[in-house]
């Protein structure tokens, strides 16, 4: 796992990173035609300590970075944006009690959603390995983001 600034960057995920349209997500195939998605730690970082997680329901379909679900922090309110078209499968339900859990484990227990990608050539598009990182910490060192 990469490190960079205190945050980490797992190298056996795949992200969507754009900083114009405030797209710091990571998806992982489950091997059954689905993606866990979730926020990298640089956007948790941006974000601060989340207090409040409404995802989309369950059946939704959305397009590519469109909303899954919105978070709110003390300084912050917006969108989770999907690295992936398709339809929300399952939603972390965890984050409804405890929405920090995303700041706390955002590759593991605080995973946002799963969605059934509608459109197999995204995932081609999301980057991974040391492309992800060089992106990242592009970010990281534009605006000055230290993680944890």
């Amino acid at each position: 796992m990469a490190v960079v600034n205190g945050c980490n960057i797992p190298e056996d995920l795949l992200y969507d990173v754009d900083a114009e349209a405030n797209a710091f997500t990571w998806a992982k195939d489950n091997g059954d035609g689905t993606f866990t998605i979730g926020l990298t730690s640089v956007a948790t970082a941006m974000a601060g300590r989340l207090v409040a997680y409404t995802p989309k329901k369950v059946g939704k379909s959305v397009e590519r970075r469109k909303s899954v679900a919105t978070i709110e922090s003390g300084k912050w309110v917006g969108p989770v944006p999907s690295p992936l078209s398709g339809e929300i499968v399952e939603i972390n339900e965890s984050l409804k009690g405890n929405p920090a859990l995303v700041n706390d484990d955002p590759y593991g227990a605080g995973w946002i959603a799963k969605i059934k990608p509608s459109n197999p050539d995204e995932v081609g598009q999301l980057l991974k390995g040391q492309s992800a990182i060089d992106a990242l910490t592009k970010v990281i060192n534009e605006k000055g983001i230290k993680c944890g």
